[in-house]
C-alpha cells in the first residue's frame, strides 16, 4: 500500500495519496490546499487518481478538491451531511479570512458500512460524526485514515457548527478503538499514531480529561 503525506496550507493540514502498488490506482483524501504540491506528488508516485475521499468538508480540508478533480478526472466524495459545509465554502472562507481554491463539486456520497475500492485495496467506510456531522474514516485494514476524529493524544474539537463532544468519545470507543491495536492512524493534522497507543495513553479516551 502506497501512503504519501503532504502537510498542506497555513493550517497544516495532512492531504494523502493513497495507492495501491500492484495497479497504480489510487485516492487523494483531504486535499486541503497547495493543490501543485498534490498534483506533484501524484506525478512522482506514478499513480491514476481515480477518487478523492474526504472525511469532512471544513475549509482546510477541501480547499484543493475542485483543483485535484479537475487535473486528474477524480471523483469528489465524501458524507451527505457534510454538502452544507461545501455549499457554504464561500462563507467559510470569509469566516476564517482565507481562499484556498473554488468551491468543490460534489460526485457521489458515502455513508457507514460502504467499501472503497482504490485498485485491489478495500476500505471501509466508518461514520464517525462529533467533530462533524458528517465525519468519516477509511479504514484499510493495517492503515485507517482518521481526519479529525482523532489525533496523537487528542481528538478533534467539537465547538464547531455541528460537533458534539460525547458522540465523538463514543464513535472512537466503538468504531475505532475496536480496531486492532497495531491498525495504524493517520489523521488531518499532526504525526500519525497507533490505535494501540491511543487507547493505552490518549487522555481523552482513558478518563483523564473530561469535557463539559
Amino acid at each position: 500500500m502506497i501512503v504519501e503525506m503532504l502537510e498542506v496550507g497555513p493550517f497544516m493540514e495532512n492531504t494523502y495519496v493513497v495507492g495501491c502498488e500492484e495497479t497504480k490506482e489510487a485516492a487523494v483524501i483531504d486535499p486541503g490546499a497547495e493543490e501543485d504540491e498534490i498534483l506533484a506528488a501524484i506525478r512522482r508516485l506514478g499513480v491514476t487518481v481515480t477518487k478523492i475521499l474526504n472525511t469532512h468538508a471544513h475549509i482546510d480540508h477541501i480547499g484543493a478538491v475542485q483543483a485535484v478533480r479537475k487535473a486528474t478526472g477524480a471523483k469528489f466524495c465524501l458524507h451527505e451531511a457534510e454538502a452544507p459545509f461545501v455549499e457554504g465554502y464561500d462563507q467559510q472562507c470569509r469566516f476564517f479570512g482565507v481562499r484556498f481554491g473554488d468551491k468543490p463539486q460534489i460526485d457521489g456520497f458515502l455513508k457507514d458500512g460502504d467499501v472503497v475500492e482504490v485498485g485491489r485495496l478495500r476500505g471501509k467506510v466508518l461514520h464517525t460524526p462529533g467533530h462533524s456531522p458528517g465525519g468519516l474514516c477509511f479504514d484499510f485494514g493495517e492503515n485507517v485514515f482518521v481526519g479529525d476524529t482523532l489525533f496523537n493524544g487528542s481528538i478533534g474539537r467539537t465547538d464547531l457548527p455541528g460537533g458534539n463532544y460525547d458522540q465523538l468519545i463514543d464513535n472512537i470507543k466503538r468504531k475505532l478503538l475496536t480496531l486492532p491495536p497495531a491498525t495504524k492512524a493517520w489523521s488531518g493534522h499532526g504525526p500519525a499514531t497507533t490505535i494501540g497507543r491511543e487507547k493505552q495513553s490518549n487522555p481523552f479516551l482513558t478518563g483523564r480529561i473530561h469535557l463539559i
